[in-house]
């Protein structure tokens, strides 16, 4: 039976951290990051709330 080898496994976890290291690093210097629009649309509906509230009082 084969040995497994471990430091080609550990080399591709290593590769695989800094790539998406790097892909974070790129979207925070891209600016701000886009919300998913399910995000916005919750935002959008406590903003129509929020008016509603303030038109009521």
């Amino acid at each position: 039976m084969a040995q497994p080898n471990y430091q080609y496994e550990k080399r591709q976890k290593e590769l695989a951290k800094k790539k998406k290291k790097e892909e974070k690093l790129q979207r925070k210097s891209s600016g701000k990051e886009e919300k998913p629009e399910d995000e916005q649309a919750q935002t959008a509906d406590e903003q129509e709330e929020a008016s509603t509230e303030a038109q009521n009082q």
